[in-house]
């Protein structure tokens, strides 16, 4: 009783599919019957981290060095780090920052609750739970449908961290998702590190579109988006499916990196310039209805005046919805860390400044279009300091896209659908009003 009395606080770093290990941690640990504060406030503190690229890691160890303050204060008690951090630099951290207590690896994240007991020489027997339990709103969550990456992409170190790709099997996915609905989430945001590679390790098929069959019963369920769709497995019986079927969002989120061909192949995609552009004309053509999120690498190595040039071509013509752009970050143990004809920092800088220009000007007449439209809209949340409310349309992410502010004095709740027209486009984001 004494040990449930502890109040955790939670650092929460990284990509989507990091946060739901942390999300499945904290289900365990409320269930054990531990309280929850900010960190400031607690007896322990949970950091959940990443260690994809450089910023990321030096973000992770600003965070821990911030908490050893604390503890070195007297204001807290333990710290104890999970994520991708320590299961990359176990020993360096160890040694490197004692101050830590307990560094804690992917594979004893089901662990934590007796992990934090040990810290206080407490033995509890306690059975893991296979829930997660959303830090966020409840209204959405997302669903990792699967861990690890066979793609070995050069710049890549995912699949060193979290090792091959490994599908939940769909009735698992389904329990999950029937959780998560029961605690109130009304859209579910699927991730993986590859979504489109779903299944073929468990069932020797891909089975995406079995997966989203049986998603589509969960009748709180209203909406399904699809997150990181490779595009050599982006088929038109997927693309089909998507367009027809009204739970799931017209959203396709397909991670391009490059379109220069010489590129790709130094990077170890499997897409060609060529496909890329029948691909996105297919989509155009055959489903208009389909809205085509990408992202970019600039600054990768051997990317001379020419090869970006064909990058900043492509972003004029075909005129994507919205795109991500990140400069190369060099990462050891990558085939790309020891590659000739690096591309010097001021470069790959002036390269994103200038790719997202063209981008921007390319989203702003894209969303111009669509004032005037009434769309359906999940509230997200109240800002007090502007009196708007925020929310999204089924074409639009948390946290990576736009959102639509709506100024209403009518009685809107957060988690709601509710019709809203948008009738202006301005600084990244819609206006709309309630109809």
């Amino acid at each position: 009783m004494e040990l449930k009395q502890k109040k955790i606080g939670f650092i929460s770093l990284g990509c989507d599919k990091n946060k739901v290990d942390l999300e499945e941690m904290f289900s365990n640990l409320s269930s054990f019957g531990f309280k929850f504060d900010l960190p400031e406030n607690s007896d322990i503190v949970l950091i959940n981290t990443c260690a994809f690229i450089l910023p990321a890691r030096k973000e992770a160890i600003n965070n821990i060095m911030e908490m050893v303050s604390l503890k070195k204060a007297g204001k807290i008690e333990k710290i104890i780090v999970t994520g991708c951090l320590p299961q990359r630099y176990l020993d360096e951290l160890e040694k490197f920052i004692p101050e830590v207590d307990k560094f804690v690896q992917l594979k004893d994240n089901k662990n934590i609750v007796q992990i934090i007991a040990s810290l206080y020489d407490v033995d509890v027997k306690f059975k893991c739970e296979d829930k997660q339990l959303p830090l966020g709103p409840k209204h959405y969550a997302y669903l990792k449908i699967a861990d690890g990456c066979n793609n070995a992409c050069a710049y890549c170190t995912i699949p060193r961290i979290r090792g091959r790709y490994k599908s939940v099997p769909i009735e698992n996915l389904v329990a999950r998702a029937k959780q998560l609905a029961s605690g109130g989430a009304k859209e579910l945001i699927l991730v993986a590190q590859d979504t489109t590679r779903y299944g073929y390790d468990l069932y020797n098929e891909y089975k995406l579109i079995d997966l989203l069959k049986e998603l589509i019963k969960i009748k709180d369920i209203k909406w399904i988006r699809l997150h990181y769709l490779y595009p050599e497995l982006v088929t038109d019986e997927l693309l089909k499916f998507i367009s027809e079927t009204p739970k799931i969002c017209p959203y396709l989120d397909i991670p391009l990196q490059h379109i220069d061909d010489n590129i790709l192949k130094e990077m170890n995609r499997r897409n060609s310039e060529l496909q890329a552009r029948n691909l996105i004309k297919n989509i155009h053509e055959n489903y208009p209805n389909l809205l085509i999120r990408s992202t970019f690498i600039v600054g990768f190595p051997g990317e001379g005046r020419k090869q970006f040039k064909n990058l900043c071509k492509f972003l004029k013509e075909e005129k994507l919805d919205n795109v991500g752009f990140f400069e190369f970050s060099k990462e050891e143990s990558t085939k790309a860390f020891y590659m000739k004809n690096q591309v010097p920092q001021f470069v790959k800088k002036h390269r994103l400044l200038k790719v997202q220009k063209i981008q921007s000007e390319i989203m702003f007449e894209n969303n111009l279009k669509h004032i005037g439209e009434t769309e359906k809209v999940l509230i997200d949340s109240f800002d007090p300091e502007t009196g708007y409310f925020e929310g999204r349309t089924s074409k639009m992410s948390p946290n990576v896209d736009f959102v639509v502010k709506i100024s209403c004095e009518n009685d809107i709740k957060i988690g709601e659908f509710y019709d809203i027209k948008l009738t202006n486009f301005e600084n990244y984001y819609f206006i709309g009003e309630l109809v």
